[in-house]
């Protein structure tokens, strides 16, 4: 999907945040500083920490995550007690937001007074380096994506994830519920948080005390798991399509042929989108699941309304629409 314009920054997160993310919640193990657990982190990339070591602070920026692995621990380890302890402690003034030993060595003792004396966060990884910073990378690009959160509904269809917008009661839940029971995915109700990967993709995720609920006027809360089972809800989905529920309106012209689409800017990325007029007797699931096998067939290259146009313009003799 392109970019339109330039991405929002990202903001910082925490080192509580990344140490509690999925897939290093088990790697990491936290062995001093645990005061400093609150530290901001805001780059995006760890930094390899063996001149600091050497004594040459120039270049480190002490809110990425700092990496120590076999070749800098046994760098320190070869250096004489007060030398080590001198390099620990210059390394650790430098107020680090945390450092990562991998390969599940015991830092030195010195290390670990040093991180416990200055507040510095202080883990140790079971994996390799390569592993540990793959890892990390990975928690990072999620943690520090720009991200916005927009009132809607979100659902997974036929593979296409759809963002309901519109005004409130307009039946963008009842549309959400209709299309569970039809076995398609509800992944988030009222508040959608929307956060950009770095492949220019919108990822949508529920906010975390609405995870799984829905709110249908006139029933209350329902829990969409409990409901239809485990295979009904998704914690996250990509967002393919933008679709605005709008109030029916004899006076206004909507959409008659698809041949200029609209689009949805979101963080920077140009989205498709549809503007769906509801009215009673319309049969929202069914139009909503249309919209999404239709774009699939616009993904594969086969537009409807374009080679309709084309083939119309062959019968009249007209020069085919681009």
């Amino acid at each position: 999907m392109p970019l339109k314009s330039v991405p929002p920054a990202a903001h910082p997160t925490r080192v509580a945040q990344l140490a509690a993310h999925d897939g290093l919640r088990e790697l990491l193990r936290l062995v001093a500083g645990e005061a400093g657990l609150e530290r901001p982190l805001d780059h995006p990339r760890i930094q390899k920490s063996g001149l600091v070591l050497a004594g040459h602070h120039h270049g480190i920026v002490p809110t990425r995550v700092q990496i120590l692995g076999e070749t800098e621990l046994s760098f320190l380890e070869a250096l004489e007690p007060a030398l080590r302890r001198e390099r620990v402690r210059g390394m650790c003034s430098l107020g680090l937001s945390c450092v990562v030993v991998t390969r599940g060595a015991e830092p030195p003792v010195e290390l670990v007074e040093g991180a416990a004396a200055s507040s510095t966060p202080l883990f140790v990884s079971n994996a390799r380096s390569s592993a540990t910073i793959f890892a990390i990378h990975r928690a990072l690009d999620k943690l520090l994506a720009p991200r916005e959160r927009r009132h809607g509904v979100m659902v997974e269809v036929h593979g296409v994830g759809m963002l309901l917008l519109g005004k409130s009661g307009i039946g963008k839940s009842e549309c959400a519920l209709f299309l569970v029971e039809r076995g398609h995915r509800f992944v988030a109700d009222d508040q959608v948080w929307l956060t950009r990967l770095p492949n220019a993709q919108v990822l949508a995720t529920p906010a975390p005390l609405l995870r799984h609920h829905l709110e249908i006027r006139g029933i209350g809360i329902l829990n969409i798991r409990d409901l239809f089972g485990a295979t009904s809800v998704w914690d996250e989905a990509v967002l393919d399509l933008v679709i605005e529920l709008v109030p029916w309106d004899e006076e206004r012209a909507y959409e008659r042929l698809g041949l200029d689409p609209l689009t949805e800017e979101i963080l920077g990325v140009e989205l498709p989108k549809l503007q769906i007029p509801v009215r009673p007797g319309r049969d929202m699931a069914v139009i909503l699941e249309v919209a999404a096998r239709n774009e699939l067939m616009k993904e594969a290259g086969h537009h409807a309304a374009r080679d309709f146009a084309k083939r119309l313009a062959r019968e009249l003799g007209l020069e085919e629409p681009e």
